[in-house]
């Protein structure tokens, strides 16, 4: 089949299984299978498959049409302005949590010695976009997924920060040595158990759930970090979490104004409140 009998088939497959963008995704998918841009696909709508990438095509346009994610199809998803490799032992990247890593610069560049711990490292998208924008940074990446860390440690390696990444396996703090950073940041899960089934499909049928929720409320991993992180941050250091939707006065109110100061509630790019940052005393 040509380019333009292939993309306007698999927009409507896409369409009538619940996809979102499904002209998007359809030029996307055939952009992967093809490893051609967008350019190529419309100036070339003559351009004839061969029967492997006419196979390849219709097995990554079946996975969509059963919503799983295109990041994991793919392999890929871009997070400021960094390439990640992605795959089901990781949360995809998303945009909101860019500006998690914006206040990240932000509160390091404040600082001397520009060292940070991040609580659930995943894919390392965070990590690894502050390391990639503070050139004098350091960090340890922790996750209790040992999967989820070898995903970190080769997206360390692919953008040149592997030498100041350390990444270790650990619950919250548990893995690691007695030290003292300038930040710790987070993207913990955050979703309420009870709230899983009215995630979209792609979320909650193909994501790890582990890494989308604390089995309970939404809260309990997060109270364990606001507790546990003065043990591990210097004086005047940032604690800096990312929070759910209409979470923020519940996640505010777990920190103990005895500990901590300056307590912010930041928006994301929707001016949904999103993050906390906090100063400990």
């Amino acid at each position: 089949m040509k380019i333009s009998e292939i993309l306007p088939r698999a927009a409507r497959a896409l369409a009538d299984s619940g996809v979102p963008e499904h002209v998007r995704e359809s030029s996307s998918l055939l952009q992967f299978v093809l490893n051609k841009d967008r350019v190529f696909l419309f100036s070339h709508p003559e351009y004839e498959l061969t029967d492997e990438e006419m196979a390849r095509f219709d097995d990554a346009l079946a996975r969509r049409v059963g919503r799983e994610p295109l990041q994991y199809i793919t392999g890929r998803q871009e997070f400021y302005g960094l390439e990640f490799l992605v795959t089901p032992n990781v949360l995809i990247p998303r945009p909101e949590t860019e500006m998690l890593v914006a206040k990240s610069i932000e509160l390091l560049g404040r600082t001397d010695s520009e060292t940070f711990a991040e609580i659930g490292v995943g894919s390392g998208c965070i990590s690894i976009a502050i390391l990639a924008n503070v050139p004098h940074s350091h960090a340890v990446g922790a996750d209790i997924s040992a999967a989820a860390i070898d995903v970190a440690r080769k997206n360390a390696v692919d953008n040149n920060v592997s030498g100041r990444l350390e990444l270790i396996e650990s619950d919250v703090f548990a893995g690691f040595e007695p030290q003292r950073f300038d930040l710790v940041v987070s993207n913990p899960p955050y979703v309420a158990v009870i709230d899983i089934d009215g995630l979209q499909p792609e979320v909650r049928g193909f994501e790890p759930h582990t890494a989308l929720t604390d089995g309970a409320d939404g809260l309990s991993i997060i109270k364990t970090i606001i507790e546990q992180s003065p043990a591990f941050l210097v004086p005047g250091g940032n604690l800096l979490l990312e929070f759910g939707f209409g979470q923020a006065e519940r996640v505010k109110q777990i920190f103990d104004p005895a500990v901590w100061s300056h307590m912010e509630i930041l928006p994301d790019f929707q001016d949904i409140p999103r993050m906390l940052a906090a100063v400990l005393k």
